[in-house]
This record gives structure tokens, sequence and C-alpha cells, in this order.
């Protein structure tokens, strides 16, 4: 029944909001026509107001997860129209806010306080931002007397938003598992995608783990001259409530506004390259909600431009195996050896073994060829997209749930370095970071370093080496009586379940012959009497000996 009433609301604001109108008419299905003309009774807002607007407001009535949604979209502003990339723009911090009196509730609840004035000494009612998950209100914090109060956001979950993600998410997991169902449904896991996406987005209203992920990743990049991350104040975090240092500086969307402070946007573009390669390859921890909202730039010095970075609820990790293949994939597209980027799709069960490589090698050439060694204005993003969805389908690519995260990352990367600097040379900015980080990882100095690390628990390990050696010679030695042994218990077990299928046919066969007997014997015939009485008990012990070994 939530299900069903979720549905309702969803084709309620489709219909109310006009969305259908943003379809083209040439590409609308009929069914969608035919509900269209059927409903014309049904309210809706007016006609006047823009479809853009319209979205924007319909995404805002859904939840959090429309509007990240929304907020996604808004960055690749090569796909959109610019008056529907404006509204949508509006989601990454203009959201409609809700009553500051809510928020100065639920800080005091959180914090375990009286009034606001028993931790801050001064508290903004009007928002700096408002997004899908969270609030935010500017204040000063004294933590030593005496001291000037320090400059710091407050940053509040939503009233009430948790139980809408559930309903979403279990939409998405019904759809998820139609989908599962389809004749190609199991290339694109959509359950799991849909499960990991459940584990990010419930651990975004816990605010305390935000807080743990800030601390982390700055920590990573304490000495860097790429990216500052804000001081976060634990001791004042909650799971609803976080408070970190207040920073100051511009939007990256705002490219007027570096243009006319004299930023370096080309470097910019080139420090966002390097920035998101190393936290993928470095660290194995990035921010995968990149969107131009949690991102700006300082403006002390313009010609060395600093990334700021905040909102670390959607934090991504990647294994060593899954790191380890991506960055030898990138290594190998930037150096246009497409065969060992296929080689490495199969061998990482990316791509079933069954695949011929070398077809797949002409697939890939096809689309990525194209694109090399353009800069990002003349590259049309939705056909390469076409193209590598057409070559998945083609050579049965299924879905890695554990990098959807990392490929929308990408998505927001592609997208800044569009906005910022449309002639960046994406590929030549990332090679030279990656090939150094593959040499790091697999050539003779990551097996120096490791040797070195391991060195202690292998002289630790050096006593036990003798006795470790006369083990394994002995059971190399016993090898042909365990091979006998194994061959032994194989052809005792194959004895058995042959005998098994034998009394479960002859069970099958008995009942078969009793029910025969006692509808067309003569049962007043006492040869046929005892004939049926034996029958029936060979069936019953036969019966009984199954039910045993079935146990």
């Amino acid at each position: 029944m939530k299900t069903l009433s979720r549905i309702s609301k969803i084709i309620h604001v489709f219909l109310y909001y006009r969305l259908y109108e943003l379809i083209p008419k040439q590409k609308t299905p009929w069914l969608l026509k035919v509900m269209v003309t059927l409903f014309f009774w049904y309210p809706k807002t007016s006609k006047k107001t823009h479809s853009a607007h319209n979205l924007r407001i319909a995404l805002e009535h859904l939840g959090p997860v429309w509007i990240k949604l929304g907020q996604m979209l808004s960055t690749r502003k090569d796909l959109l129209s610019e008056q529907l990339s404006s509204e949508l723009t509006k989601l990454q911090d203009q959201v409609t806010p809700y009553p500051t009196s809510i928020v100065e509730q639920t800080i005091c609840q959180q914090l375990e306080i009286n009034s606001l004035s028993d931790v801050f000494c001064q508290f903004e009612q009007t928002p700096i931002a408002t997004a899908s998950m969270a609030q935010v209100h500017g204040a000063q914090l004294s933590l030593v007397e005496g001291q000037d109060p320090i400059k710091v956001i407050i940053k509040v979950i939503r009233p009430n938003i948790e139980q809408q993600i559930i309903s979403d998410i279990s939409l998405m997991l019904m759809f998820a598992g139609l989908i599962a169902k389809t004749k190609e449904g199991h290339r694109f896991r959509a359950v799991e995608v849909v499960q990991e996406y459940q584990k990010t987005i419930l651990n975004e209203l816990d605010l305390k783990l935000e807080a743990n992920n800030g601390i982390k990743l700055r920590d990573n990049f304490k000495d860097s001259n790429d990216l500052y991350i804000p001081q976060i104040y634990p001791e004042l975090c909650t799971s609803k409530v976080l408070v970190m240092e207040r920073i100051y500086g511009i939007p990256v969307s705002d490219t007027n506004a570096l243009i006319a402070q004299g930023s370096d946007l080309k470097k910019l573009a080139e420090r966002g390259v390097r920035v998101f390669f190393t936290q993928v390859f470095r660290d194995s921890f990035f921010h995968a909600d990149m969107h131009p909202g949690n991102i700006f730039i300082e403006q002390q010095n313009p010609n060395n431009p600093k990334y700021i970075g905040i909102d670390f609820g959607i934090m991504g990790t990647l294994n060593e195996q899954d790191k380890r293949y991506l960055a030898e994939n990138f290594v190998a597209f930037f150096n246009r050896n497409y065969l060992r980027v296929a080689q490495l799709h199969v061998q990482s069960g990316w791509v079933p073994s069954h695949i011929n490589v070398e077809e797949f090698e002409i697939a890939i050439r096809a689309v990525c060829d194209p694109i090399f060694n353009k800069p990002l204005d003349e590259i049309s993003f939705a056909q390469v997209l076409i193209g590598l969805f057409d070559t998945a389908r083609q050579f049965e690519m299924q879905v890695q749930p554990q990098l959807v995260l990392l490929q929308k990352t990408l998505l927001y990367v592609e997208g800044l370095g569009r906005q910022l600097y449309p002639q960046l040379d994406l590929w030549q900015t990332a090679k030279p970071f990656l090939e150094q980080w593959v040499d790091e990882q697999m050539g003779f100095r990551a097996f120096y370093k490791s040797s070195k690390e391991n060195l202690p628990y292998w002289l630790e390990k050096a006593p036990e080496i003798p006795e470790m050696l006369h083990t394994g010679l002995t059971n190399l030695n016993n090898m042909p009586q365990l091979k006998q042994d194994l061959v032994e218990q194989y052809l005792q077990h194959q004895k058995q379940h042959r005998r098994f299928l034998l009394q479960l046919t002859l069970t099958g066969c008995g009942f078969l012959a009793s029910l025969l007997i006692a509808i067309f014997s003569n049962l007043d015939n006492p040869y046929w009497q005892v004939a049926g009485v034996i029958t029936a008990t060979v069936t019953v012990i036969n019966a009984i000996k199954v039910w045993l070994k079935i146990r």
C-alpha cells in the first residue's frame, strides 16, 4: 500500500506540473499521450509557468532522491538547455527552506542545551544554503573565554525525510526486480545498484559519519596546494547536527566571478582532475558528491587557485583489485592500447570470458578513437555515452555496483572541467599522474616498498621456515596416497548415489504397481491379494530408506 501510495503521488506530480511537456512531441510514447488525454480533467498548474521551473519545483516536492537527480543533471550543461540548467542549478543550494524555529529546536535537542546561546554567541536566522538533505546556518562559536569567536556553519538534517527516502528506495527496488527478470536484466544488476545507492544515501543522513569522513579527507590533503578541507568540530557533531569552520570562496559554477578576479582557469581545471585521481588512486577514498554547490575556489591567490570542498556525506571507496584494474585501463586507454583495455575487462570479470577479445577491441576503438586528444568542448558526451552503452550490450558487459559512485563522480569532474576550461585535454592531464601511480604500484619501487614493509614479518617467520619446508615435502611425498584415497571416496560416493537412485526408482515403480493392482485386479483372488501386499510392503520399505537418506 505504501508503494502504491508513492506511485500515485509521483503520477500526481507528473500531471500537476505538466512534466510531460518536457518530452519532445515526436518522441512521446503513445501510451503517455493516451494517459495525458484521458486525464484532461486533472488539476494542473498554469500553462504560463515555464517547464524548467515546473521540473525544479516538482523534484523538490518529491523529496531528496529526486532532488539529487536534479543536482546531477545540473552539472551537465552540455546536455541541457540554458534555462533548464539554470533552474536545476538552484537545487544545489537553494531548495525551499524549512522554518528556522525547527532548526533551533533540533540543535538544542541534539547538543543537549537549553538555548543556542549556551554554545554559540551568534546565530544567523536566514540560512546560508538549503539542499536536499540538510539546511545550513551561519554562527559564531566561543570555545575559549577571552578569545575571538570562531565563525562556523551549522548543518542540520531536514525533518521527516527518512521515510520519503525509504519509500522511494522501495519503489526503485521494485522496478529493479522487474528489470532483473528481463532478457538482459542480469547485465544491469539493477537490484545490487539500488542496494548500493540505498546504503549510500542512508549514510548521508548520519552527520556524525559525515564529520568523520571530513576529518579523514582533511588529513589526506593537509599539506596539499590543490584542495582545502575546512576544520570540523567533532565534539559538537551528532547524527543530525554538524558544526564546521565557515569558509569564504567563489562557487566553482560562477565562472564570471573567477574570470573577474583573474583566476587561472586552465590551472584550476587541471588541478580538479589531479584532485579526483589523487583521491581515487592514492587514497582509495573520494568525494562522491562533487556537484558545484559543494565546491568553492579560494580568493586569496587567483594565480595559484585552490579548491575548497564541503559536504562529505557521500564518500566512495575502491578495493585494491578494482583500483589496479581501473588504473591499468586508464593508462592503456591513454596509450591507445585498446587490445589491453579489452583484455583487462575480461580478466577483471567485467566482460564474460567467452567474448572474442579482438572483436571487443575493435568496438572499443570505434567509440574511443574519435574523442582521443580532443579538448572537452569538441567531444559530444551524449554520442560517447550511446556508443559505450551499445558496446556494453553487444558484449554482455555487466554493471559493477561498486563503481557506480566513481562513474557518477567522473561525470561531475568532466562537467566541471567543461564549464571551467572547455579547451582542457582531459586525457593528457591525467596520463602522467596515472602512469606514475601504476609504476609505483607495479614497478621496481613497488617491489622495494613492499619488501621493506614486510621485512619485519619475514624475519619473525624465518625460524619456522625449516619446519614448514619439511611439512610441505612430507605432504608432497604423501600426495599419491592422498590422491588414491580421494579416488576411492569418490567411487564410494558414486556407488551410494546409484543405490539411492535405484531405491528411488523402485519406490516410484512400486507405488505405480500398487495403484494398478488396486484399480484393475480382482481383489477376491488370493494371488492378487498376496501380490498387492508384497508390492505395497516393498514400496513402503524403499520409501522409508529414501526418506532417511534425504534427511
